[in-house]
């Protein structure tokens, strides 16, 4: 899948860098006991270490939170991923199970506080740009409402935006009828190549390990 990150974003905001991870022939279902008992492990641990600490003040959280001001969007209305599920952690309103899919990017999400899209590779459109949502974008995500796109960064194909570090859409999500899978980590700027590259691999092989099927990965 041939995928572009636009001049704006790269002008805008130093560093900027992706992980992307392309899956084939995967088996998507209900997460084993190990995934299920290391999410709810570690959202029990995050919650007892945010006692007396803000979320926003995490690195992670931090920075993601500048590049939305960056890009002219308020972190405080539109809150990228990783915070949100921080902030439903903070209230111990835990994560449950959803599938296996789906468990693995909330874990990898919380252990690395940076957003992270998972995508079914069949239901996009061609190549992919991660670029600035135009005014007037929008679509339904998986949060179930109209959100706008104008100002936030997006991922998207022929047919338009799909994905976003703030919420994905409900065009391309990964379901159990998934086979083909399109991962992209949205990393923070300040994270060197080499521990990208760590980061990256890390998440693929544990996907693989649980999925099987074959799979190949890059920085962007």
């Amino acid at each position: 899948m041939e995928i572009q990150v636009s001049s704006e974003i790269l002008e805008q905001i130093f560093g900027f860098k992706l992980g992307v991870i392309e899956y084939r022939d995967i088996t998507v279902g209900d997460s084993p006991q190990m995934l299920k008992g290391r999410l709810q492990l570690f959202q029990e641990s995050i919650y007892f270490d945010l006692e007396n600490k803000q979320v926003t003040d995490l690195p992670g959280i931090k920075e993601w939170r500048n590049i939305f001001k960056k890009t002219g969007k308020d972190p405080n209305r539109y809150r990228h991923s990783a915070e949100s599920i921080y902030r439903r952690v903070q209230k111990q309103n835990y994560l449950s199970s959803v599938q296996s899919a789906i468990d693995i990017n909330n874990f990898f999400s919380l252990q690395y506080q940076v957003p992270i899209g998972i995508y079914d590779l069949d239901l996009v459109q061609g190549p992919v740009e991660i670029r600035i949502g135009k005014e007037g974008e929008e679509y339904i995500g998986l949060n179930g409402r109209k959100n706008s796109l104008d100002r936030l960064i997006v991922a998207a194909d022929q047919e338009g935006p799909f994905g976003s570090p703030f919420v994905d859409s409900e065009r391309t999500p990964v379901t159990f009828d998934t086979q083909n899978a399109l991962q992209i980590i949205y990393l923070r700027p300040s994270t060197g190549i080499e521990d990208a590259k760590k980061l990256t691999e890390s998440l693929m092989n544990m996907f693989t390990q649980i999925h099987g099927g074959e799979t190949s990965c890059r920085i962007l």
